[in-house]
C-alpha cells in the first residue's frame, strides 16, 4: 500500500468514475486503474462496484475511503510543517526541469518572482528535450521538481498550473473563417520547428489529434526569425497566445473549439524539500490569482 493508492481511490470515489478521477488528479485512467485493483489484491477486498456508467463504494471501500483520508489529511499536515525551511538556510538549491518551450515560462516569469522572496535559494533549470526527458529526470532525482505539460506517467504527482491557448498567427492576406475551425489547418502552408525536433513533435502530434495535415513552407527552429516568414507571407504559425510579444503586421485568430494546452508542477511521490514545499506554494498562489 501506497499513499499514491489512497490519492487514486479517494478521487475515484469522489468523481464517481475512474475516467473523471484520472482527469482530475492528471493523470493517465490505466495508470489509476491498475493502482486502484494493485490496492484491491493487496487488501483482498473488492473497493468499488459498477453502477451504470460508473462506480459506488463497497461497504468495505466506505471504510477503507474514509481511513484514507485520515492519512492523507495527515501526511498533507506533516509535509506542510515548517520546522526547517529553505529560506533561512544558505546554500539551499532547487533544481526545476523543464522543456526548451517551457523555459521561458519558468525563467521569464515564475522564477524572478519566486527568487525576490526566496533571494537565499540558488534555483538551477534542468533543461529537457520533452515531456519524457522531464519525467525521467525527476524519477533520477535530478529534479526536484517540473513544469511540463499534462497529464503525466501514474507515478508522477501533477499540480495543474496553466490553461494555454494555442493560436494561428498569420499573414494579413489570410482569408479565413473566425473564430478559426481546425479542420482549415488541413492544406495550410505553416512556420513549422525543424523535423526531429520536441517542439515539432509537440505540434504534429496536436495535428494528428485533430486530424490536419498542413503543408510545411518553413522548417526551422530559429524561433526568432518565425514571426518575420509570417510577415513576409510564406506561411502561418502556431504558437501560444501567452508567448506573444510583437504582433505588428501579424493576424492573431483563436480556434473554435479552442485548442488548448494544460501545464502543471509536476513531481515524484516523495518527500519535498523545503525549497521544492515553497516553490510548489508559490506556483500554487500564482495559479489562482490568474483565475
Amino acid at each position: 500500500m501506497n499513499l499514491r493508492q489512497l490519492r487514486y481511490v479517494v478521487a475515484t470515489a469522489d468523481h464517481g468514475t475512474m475516467t473523471s478521477a484520472a482527469q482530475a488528479l492528471y493523470v493517465a485512467q490505466p495508470a489509476l486503474s491498475r493502482a486502484v485493483r494493485e490496492l484491491e489484491r493487496e487488501l483482498g477486498v473488492e473497493l468499488f462496484a459498477r453502477s451504470g456508467r460508473g462506480v459506488v463504494l463497497t461497504p468495505v471501500g466506505e471504510q477503507v475511503v474514509q481511513q484514507a483520508r485520515v492519512a492523507l489529511e495527515a501526511v498533507d499536515a506533516i509535509e506542510g510543517l515548517s520546522v526547517a525551511r529553505a529560506n533561512g538556510r544558505p546554500g539551499a538549491e532547487l533544481r526545476i526541469a523543464t522543456t526548451s518551450s517551457l523555459e521561458p515560462e519558468l525563467t521569464g516569469r515564475l522564477i524572478p518572482r519566486f527568487a525576490r522572496d526566496q533571494p537565499a535559494v540558488r534555483i538551477r533549470v534542468v533543461r529537457c528535450e520533452d515531456r519524457d526527458q522531464v519525467a525521467a529526470a525527476v524519477r533520477a532525482g535530478r529534479a526536484d521538481l517540473a513544469l511540463a505539460d499534462l497529464p503525466v506517467p501514474g507515478d508522477m504527482a501533477a499540480h495543474p498550473f496553466e490553461q494555454r491557448e494555442v493560436v494561428l498567427i498569420s499573414p494579413p492576406a489570410l482569408r479565413v473563417r473566425e473564430p478559426v475551425p481546425p479542420a482549415a489547418l488541413d492544406g495550410m502552408r505553416l512556420v513549422l520547428p525543424a523535423r526531429g525536433s520536441a517542439r515539432r513533435a509537440e505540434i504534429d502530434g496536436m495535428l494528428r489529434r485533430i486530424g490536419a495535415t498542413p503543408v510545411a513552407a518553413v522548417e526551422s527552429d530559429e524561433r526568432g526569425s518565425w514571426l518575420g516568414w509570417v510577415r513576409a507571407g510564406m506561411g502561418s504559425l502556431l504558437w501560444y497566445r501567452n508567448q506573444l510579444d510583437d504582433t505588428e503586421g501579424v493576424v492573431v485568430r483563436s480556434f473554435m473549439p479552442p485548442i488548448t494546452r494544460m501545464i502543471g508542477i509536476v513531481h515524484a511521490h516523495r518527500q519535498l524539500p523545503p525549497a521544492a514545499r515553497d516553490f510548489l506554494a508559490f506556483a500554487k498562489e500564482t495559479a489562482r490569482e490568474h483565475h
